[in-house]
C-alpha cells in the first residue's frame, strides 16, 4: 500500500514538473519572439582564437588575429546591411557618426601604452562583459603617466558584434588574461611591480588569475589588485540562464538565445545581450567562488596581494554584498581596502526611494572590526551635497571623517555599476562631456523629456548614471600605491612626448579637485576632428 502511494505521488510530481517545464518554455518562446528581429550583427559570429591558440600565442599574434576579425566585420556585417539598417544610430553602418572605424582611435581594439624611458612597472587592464578596452582608458593614462607599461586587452567576443558572445566560453577570457600578463611582464620584468585592474567581469578574471598564479608557480604573480564594480557575485537567474536559451535549438525560435535585442548605437559597448553571456559570467563567478573556498581551506589566501576595490552601494548588475561575503571577509590583514560610494542622501527624492535603498549601507557594512580598511564616500551631512570620506582602519572601529572638496551633482541620487571608471568629462559617458573629443553621441549628458515609445531606446537606459563625480578621488587613491613618478614626461608608444592630463590632486591623501581627466591616445593616434553628433 505504501509503495502504491509513493508511486502515485511520484506520478503527480512528474506531471507537475512536466507542466512547469512546458509552461516555462512556452512563456520563454512567447517573450523571445516579441520586440526587434535579429540582424546580421546578431547572427554573424567572427572567428576568435581558441583557448589553446591564445595560450600558445604572443601579443603580436593576438593583434594579428584581432586585425583579421575586424576586417571580417567590415566584409560580413557593415557591407551586408540592408537599406533599412543603414541608419545614423547603427554603429555598424559606415556612414554613421557612431561607426568606430571613423574615429582617430577605435577603442574596441587591444592597445599598449608606453611611458617615456624604461617602465618602472606594468599593469594589465581587463574590461567588463559586453564592454571594450575603452572603459579603462582613463585609468590607463594615469598608469602610463606614472611610468607604467599598460597592456589593455580586448577580451575574446568583445568589441565586435553581440553575436560573438553567443559562442564564447569563459576559459577563453582567462587565457587572454594570461596572455596580457605575459606581455606585461615581458615589458617590465621582475622585480618591477605588476598590477591588474579589473572592471566588472574583468574583476572576476583578475581575482581568478591571481589565485591561479598562487597555485601555479609558472604564472607571474600579481603585486596589487584594483577592482572596480567587480562581478564577484551576480543574480541567481544567471545560474539558470542556459535553460532560457534552450528553445533557440530550433531555428524558428532563434531569438530565445537572447535576453535582450536592442539597437546598437553605442560605439564601444553592446546593447543586445545573449543568454550565453550571462551563463558564462555565472560559470566564471561560480568557478571563482569554488577556488576561493578551496584556497581558504588550504590556507593559501594569505598569499593574496593587497586588494583595492571601488564599488557603488547601489549596483543593479552585481551583488555589493557578495563583494564582502565572497571576497573581503576572507582576505588576510594585508593592507586591502574597500571603498563604497553611498547614495546621495541630500537629493530630494525621499518619497521615491525604496526603503531597501535607504538602509542598504547599514545592512552591507554594519559596525564591526575588520581586517581591511573600509572607506565610505557619502554626504557631509543633511542638506548638503558636499562629499566626505568616512574611514575605519583595519582592526579598528573608530571612524575618521575627511572632506573631499567634491559634490554629488544635482539630480543624481546614486552612482551605478557602469559609472565608476568614467570621469564626468568622458566624451561618451560623461555628464559634462569634453567637446574636444567626439564619438558621435554624448550618451551621458542626454536629459530626454517627451512621450514614451518615441526613442529607439528606453528612458531607463538613458537615465542610468554613466560617469563618476568622484573619479578624480578614485584615481588619486589608485596612484597612492604607485612608485614615484618618473622625472620625464610620458610618451605614446613609439611617439613623441605628450602632456599628462591635469593633476589637480597634490601628494597622497590630500584632497582631489574635479578637474577633467583627458587621456592621451596610444601610438599613431591623432586628435579626432570635431564632428556634430546631432
Amino acid at each position: 500500500m505504501m509503495l502504491g502511494m509513493a508511486l502515485k505521488m511520484a506520478k503527480w510530481f512528474l506531471a507537475l514538473l512536466s507542466l512547469f517545464v512546458v509552461t516555462f518554455f512556452a512563456v520563454r518562446i512567447y517573450n523571445s519572439q516579441r520586440g526587434l528581429p535579429l540582424d546580421v550583427w546578431h547572427t554573424y559570429v567572427p572567428q576568435e582564437l581558441s583557448k589553446t591558440e591564445i595560450d600558445a600565442a604572443d601579443w603580436d599574434a593576438y593583434l594579428e588575429a584581432e586585425g583579421k576579425i575586424f576586417a571580417s566585420l567590415r566584409t560580413n556585417v557593415s557591407q551586408q546591411l540592408t537599406p533599412e539598417e543603414q541608419v545614423p544610430f547603427n554603429r555598424y553602418f559606415e556612414g554613421s557618426p557612431v561607426y568606430p572605424g571613423h574615429f582617430a582611435r577605435d577603442w574596441n581594439r587591444s592597445y599598449l601604452l608606453e611611458p617615456a624611458g624604461p617602465p618602472i612597472g606594468a599593469v594589465v587592464l581587463l574590461h567588463g562583459l559586453t564592454d571594450s578596452p575603452y572603459s579603462l582608458r582613463h585609468i590607463a593614462s594615469r598608469y602610463r603617466d606614472r611610468g607604467f607599461a599598460v597592456v589593455a586587452i580586448r577580451l575574446p567576443a568583445h568589441g565586435t558584434v553581440p553575436a560573438a558572445l553567443t559562442k564564447v566560453e569563459w576559459e577563453t577570457w582567462l587565457a587572454a588574461t594570461r596572455l596580457a600578463v605575459r606581455e606585461a611582464r615581458r615589458r617590465a620584468p621582475e622585480p618591477a611591480p605588476l598590477h591588474v585592474v579589473g572592471f566588472s567581469n574583468g574583476g572576476s578574471l583578475a581575482v581568478k588569475y591571481t589565485l591561479d598564479a598562487i597555485e601555479d608557480k609558472r604564472l607571474p604573480r600579481v603585486g596589487r589588485l584594483i577592482l572596480i564594480s567587480p562581478m564577484v557575485g551576480i543574480t541567481r537567474f544567471a545560474r539558470f540562464a542556459g535553460l532560457a536559451g534552450l528553445p533557440a535549438m530550433l531555428p524558428a525560435f532563434a531569438k530565445a538565445a537572447w535576453l535582450s535585442v536592442l539597437p546598437e548605437f553605442n560605439p564601444f559597448k553592446y546593447n543586445s545581450f545573449p543568454v550565453n553571456g550571462a551563463r558564462q559570467s555565472y560559470l566564471l563567478t561560480d568557478a571563482l567562488g569554488t577556488q576561493m573556498s578551496r584556497a581558504r581551506r588550504e590556507g593559501r589566501l594569505t598569499a593574496l596581494p593587497p586588494v583595492l576595490t571601488f564599488q557603488s552601494v547601489m549596483d543593479f548588475t552585481v551583488s555589493t554584498q557578495a563583494v564582502l561575503s565572497g571576497l573581503y571577509d576572507h582576505l588576510p590583514a594585508n593592507g586591502s581596502e574597500l571603498v563604497l560610494f553611498d547614495l546621495n542622501r541630500n537629493v530630494k527624492f525621499g518619497p521615491l526611494l525604496r526603503a531597501s535603498a535607504e538602509s542598504a549601507l547599514s545592512r552591507i557594512v554594519p559596525p564591526r572590526v575588520r581586517d581591511y580598511r573600509l572607506t565610505v564616500v557619502t554626504n557631509a551631512g543633511e542638506g548638503t551635497e558636499d562629499a566626505v570620506e568616512r574611514v575605519v582602519e583595519a582592526g579598528a572601529t573608530a571612524e575618521r571623517i575627511q572632506a573631499l572638496g567634491l559634490q554629488y551633482p544635482k539630480g543624481v541620487y546614486s552612482l551605478s555599476h557602469v559609472a565608476l571608471p568614467f570621469p564626468l568629462s568622458d566624451s561618451l559617458y560623461g555628464l559634462t562631456p569634453d567637446e574636444t573629443e567626439n564619438f558621435g553621441v554624448h550618451l551621458g549628458s542626454l536629459a530626454p523629456r517627451g512621450e514614451r515609445g518615441t526613442l529607439i531606446v528606453s528612458l531607463d537606459a538613458l537615465l542610468r548614471m554613466s560617469s563618476n563625480p568622484f573619479f578624480s578621488y578614485m584615481a588619486q587613491r589608485i596612484e597612492e600605491h604607485l612608485p614615484a613618478r618618473p622625472d620625464s614626461d610620458a610618451t605614446e608608444q613609439g611617439g613623441a612626448p605628450v602632456q599628462p592630463p591635469p593633476q589637480a590632486a597634490p601628494p597622497p591623501r590630500r584632497l582631489p579637485s574635479a578637474a577633467p581627466d583627458t587621456p592621451a591616445a596610444p601610438s599613431g593616434d591623432r586628435p579626432a576632428k570635431k564632428r556634430s553628433h546631432r
